[in-house]
């Protein structure tokens, strides 16, 4: 290309994706986002504070019925956590800090978070992995599956964590930008 071609296409890729009406809209959607995020992290956190006295977990017929509650509840909102962080936060986010995120996998955006020191690759893997372990499980199966829970309750500080982080860096940026 040309000079000229070079200018005009970072001049449409600048109107693109750093068009200040864009941005203003991916703002308002990170956060509602995290609004949503914060929901699931109390309820979360709520669960996890019922069923602190029983951890870890050794029997799961000798739970009451507010722990049983309490452990269901812990896994569909880490579930709704993770896939609110992983299918909308993460692409907003990169959209919100400049990165361009059109045709990009969620591998490709995955491999841009971690250089963003938000969450490594292996430990994102790991965590939908358990979920998805968790999350399939059939309650005759639930006594054999005592250690992937108790794992699971163990590793939802880390989503937890992920989640505060990328509503820190947002909130930064945002306030940067003021």
């Amino acid at each position: 290309m040309s000079r000229i071609e070079d200018k005009i296409y970072a001049k449409i890729l600048f109107k693109k994706y750093f068009n200040p009406k864009r941005q203003f809209m991916t703002k308002q959607r990170l956060e509602l986002y995290f609004t949503e995020a914060t929901k699931h992290i109390d309820l979360i956190e709520e669960s996890l504070d019922v069923l602190q006295q029983t951890l870890p977990l050794q029997n799961y017929d000798a739970l009451n019925q507010l722990q049983r509650f309490a452990l269901n509840a812990l896994i569909f909102r880490f579930s709704k956590l993770q896939d609110l962080i992983g299918a909308k936060i993460f692409r907003n986010y990169l959209e919100y800090t400049g990165y361009n995120t059109a045709d990009k996998s969620f591998f490709d955006i995955l491999k841009e978070i971690e250089k963003e020191n938000i969450v490594d690759i292996d430990t994102w893997d790991e965590l939908r992995e358990l979920r998805n372990k968790i999350a399939h499980e059939y309650p005759q199966e639930l006594d054999e599956m005592l250690e992937s829970i108790n794992l699971f309750i163990e590793k939802a500080s880390s989503l937890i964590e992920i989640s505060k982080k990328l509503e820190q860096k947002f909130n930064e940026i945002k306030k940067q930008r003021s």
